[in-house]
């Protein structure tokens, strides 16, 4: 099966159906990776990148962008560095309200079993 590093563009085409021609190429490699055809494989950095761009461009909630990823990040043929991390940090931003790079400093510190440092 051929791997394919997914870039945040791709991401944001399929979540936002906009604009609507590459939207559809998006969806179709959705479903080639569904199928199993191809896999396709995002970075924390990439998920980072695409969070940022639905909260201060596209205007999604939190909420919304936790409801979108998760599934999206969860779906069949969908491989992501570090799934589990990524699924707690978008959580904890949602619960706790916070930006989601703060999230992803609290959590692998969590992991770490160690404190941030921080200002905020």
């Amino acid at each position: 099966m051929k791997r394919l590093w997914g870039d945040a563009n791709v991401i944001l085409r399929f979540v936002t159906k906009d604009p609507p021609a590459l939207a559809a190429r998006a969806a179709r490699l959705m479903a080639k990776a569904e199928q199993g055809e191809v896999s396709l494989y995002l970075s924390t950095l990439v998920l980072a990148e695409v969070v940022w761009v639905l909260q201060s461009f596209y205007r999604y909630s939190i909420a919304e962008i936790a409801r979108v990823l998760i599934a999206f990040v969860s779906a069949a043929g969908v491989e992501v560095e570090e799934r589990e991390v990524f699924i707690r940090t978008i959580e904890l931003a949602r619960t706790r309200k916070v930006d989601f790079v703060d999230a992803y400093l609290a959590v692998r510190a969590a992991h770490a079993a160690e404190p941030v440092c921080t200002f905020d």
